[in-house]
């Protein structure tokens, strides 16, 4: 019988707080050299000689962090030991080692579901980071399966509290079951992800693979490879073959996250796995077959975008078959108390800190708040709240940004009085350049408030470059020294 892990984590959690790595390897050199390595780094370590000796240490009650396990071994093999490691502890991640030249066993092993894989030989940050990676994954678990254990009962689900997110759960519940492709729009933070991956969650894959790909974290070139690999000799420092995103999430479903970042020609070659199934490796010819549901999502009008020729109208329809439009938190406002408690409770619990008790001003003003950053905004000012042990901060942020607006509207009204008592002596000219001045102060002034006065960072929410913003300061009489 499978368990899933949680009584061993929360057992960890007690404990020394040094995560603890199993390392499966039958070569006793590497297993020598991975325990000083990953001890140099700070982990604690077991290790076992083959498959068996894992297996019996798992079922002895030993609860490893994280397995490192090679695949070509005696015995048991990596593949085998894999499938009994997951019948005993589903949680656990494992990370796979395999020789050069071997990425149908890869393939194999993640759909099996290890977490990661490196090909030997590898660097020794490689592996750290790799680790470090499936630790900070595995911290979101448990919280993700709350959520989505919660689907089907959304009085009881933050995420799913409100009329408007009921309503995407019921769109989620009927399409669930069919293979069609799903477009998830709405503003960045609105909670996308979890709409997707309860797509996936409800549907006849949940027991397949769940990849995610953000479109926009890289560039062009390295996008390509992300999602459909290469061959070997495909480009400088391609010494092996490596699966891409779609060969390890076949027979499961891939998230291709800001889709609307996606250039022309990845999107022909998207569209191509749409039509036919089929897409070539970089630097290959071979046709590559694979089974995957595909969900997008995106923040920006691909309607706009095809007019405009940057993005493929036939993909746009291949893409829109089923469109979900999440609205922003402004517009689900009875969300914003259920969501509060809930990441109070969340990261009270994941820090070891008290449960704080907001006062009525604090939570009066967060419901009144815009929220432009949506519920990942409300979930960072949560946070903070928690870590600080104080909501002065936060307090101060929501009363101070009310207090500006206040000051924005008053002296837009003294201006139109103004224009309205000279109307005919000032030039209409004169006129719209005073307007276009008032407006473009109140966006800055909001724009510094948001970001502490950091006008690099400041110039980047507004679009402009650094130097202009300055420029733009001066002109609109702003203190750039403001405390």
């Amino acid at each position: 019988m499978a368990r899933s892990g949680r009584g061993g984590r929360a057992a960890r959690e007690s404990g020394s707080g040094r995560a603890r790595i199993l390392v499966v390897d039958d070569a006793e050199g590497i297993r020598t050299y991975l325990a000083s390595l990953l001890e140099l780094k700070g982990f604690a370590v077991d290790s076992a000689e083959d498959g068996a000796r894992a297996l019996a240490l798992l079922q002895g009650g030993a609860a490893p962090d994280v397995v490192i396990l090679d695949l070509m071994m005696p015995g048991i093999d990596g593949l085998e030991t894999l499938r009994r490691i997951r019948d005993l502890d589903d949680g656990v991640p494992v990370i796979v080692l395999s020789v050069v030249g071997r990425a149908s066993t890869i393939v194999e092993a993640m759909q099996l579901g290890a977490s990661d894989y490196l090909n030997k030989p590898f660097e020794e940050e490689e592996l750290e980071l790799t680790i470090r990676k499936v630790l900070d994954e595995r911290a979101l678990v448990s919280e993700r399966d709350r959520l989505l254990a919660e689907l089907e009962d959304p009085s009881a689900s933050a995420v799913w509290h409100g009329a408007s997110m009921r309503r995407i759960q019921d769109l989620v519940a009927r399409i669930a079951d069919t293979d069609v492709t799903a477009l998830i729009r709405g503003e960045s933070g609105v909670g996308k992800e979890i709409v997707a991956r309860a797509i996936h969650q409800t549907s006849s894959r949940r027991d397949r693979p769940f990849i995610k790909v953000n479109c926009a974290a890289l560039p062009e070139e390295l996008l390509e490879s992300e999602l459909f690999g290469y061959e070997s000799g495909a480009f400088t420092g391609a010494h092996a073959r490596k699966p891409g995103k779609f060969e390890l999430a076949d027979t499961g479903t891939i998230f291709l996250d800001e889709i609307g970042e996606m250039s022309p020609a990845l999107q022909a070659k998207l569209l191509q796995v749409l039509q036919d199934g089929e897409f070539t490796r970089l630097g290959g010819n071979r046709e590559v077959r694979v089974d995957v549901r595909v969900v997008c999502a995106t923040n920006r009008s691909l309607e706009r975008m095809v007019e405009q020729g940057t993005f493929r109208e036939d993909l746009f329809f291949r893409l829109d078959v089923v469109d979900i439009q999440i609205p922003p938190l402004r517009e689900r406002r009875e969300e914003i108390p259920v969501l509060v408690d809930t990441f109070l409770r969340r990261y009270s619990a994941r820090y070891r800190k008290p449960l704080p008790r907001l006062s009525t001003t604090l939570r009066s003003a967060l419901e009144r708040h815009a929220f432009p950053g949506n519920v990942r905004e409300l979930e960072n000012m949560v946070k903070r709240i928690v870590v600080l042990e104080s909501e002065k901060p936060i307090l101060d942020e929501l009363l101070g940004g009310e207090r500006a607006a206040s000051a924005d509207a008053s002296r837009l009204e003294r201006l139109l009085d103004e224009m309205e008592e000279t109307a005919g002596e000032v030039p209409l000219r004169e006129v719209g350049r005073r307007a276009a001045l008032e407006a473009e102060r109140n966006a800055i002034e909001r724009a510094l408030h948001r970001t502490s006065w950091n006008r690099k960072k400041a110039a980047s929410l507004l679009g402009v470059s650094y130097k202009t913003l300055l420029q733009k300061i001066r002109e609109c009489g702003l203190e750039p020294d403001r405390p």
